[in-house]
């Protein structure tokens, strides 16, 4: 059955259910190991003085609630960047929807939102990263006009984990 819901801003509150999606989405990549966060640090970095993210929520209607379960079926977490070439981008870190809810739109509205949300902050590109395996994934944005860069233009995407980035400043 369709669940019409609500696509809205995250509060602090949601970040439990957030961070439980969060961990969902990396086992689901097989990548558990590599969740450092905490429920407290999601609050901190998107809630603070100065947030590091915006985050969307799915909220399911009360009627469609399961008296246990949760009161999210997904979420967006996006951020602001800045391309030399290109100008104002905003990258969406995250989307994900539950499983039992997966299928009814609900990534489409959350996607539809981060691009208002682009727009409204003149961005001229939204960017995003996907694995390889998520075939699922790469065709529904790619159904909604995504380019993938690797094939495109040969792109590949880099990052230096902490002690990296420790080891960099050492020397």
């Amino acid at each position: 059955m369709a669940v019409a819901v609500q696509i809205r801003e995250a509060k602090e509150a949601d970040c439990g259910e957030i961070m439980k999606m969060i961990r969902e989405l990396a086992e689901f990549e097989k990548l558990s190991d590599q969740v450092k966060i905490s429920e407290e640090v999601l609050k901190t970095d998107g809630f603070g003085e100065n947030p590091f993210y915006h985050c969307l929520v799915a909220e399911i209607p009360p009627e469609h609630r399961d008296p246990l379960g949760s009161t999210l079926a997904g979420y967006g977490l996006y951020y602001f960047t800045y391309s030399t070439w290109t100008g104002r981008n905003v990258y969406l870190e995250d989307i994900y929807v539950m499983p039992k809810y997966q299928g009814q739109g609900i990534g489409s509205k959350i996607i539809k939102k981060v691009a208002e949300a682009a727009l409204e902050r003149g961005c001229s590109q939204l960017r995003l990263a996907v694995l390889d395996n998520n075939r699922s994934a790469i065709e529904f944005y790619k159904a909604r006009g995504a380019k993938d860069l690797t094939v495109a233009e040969g792109w590949h995407f880099f990052h230096f984990d902490n002690e990296a980035v420790r080891e960099m400043v050492r020397k």
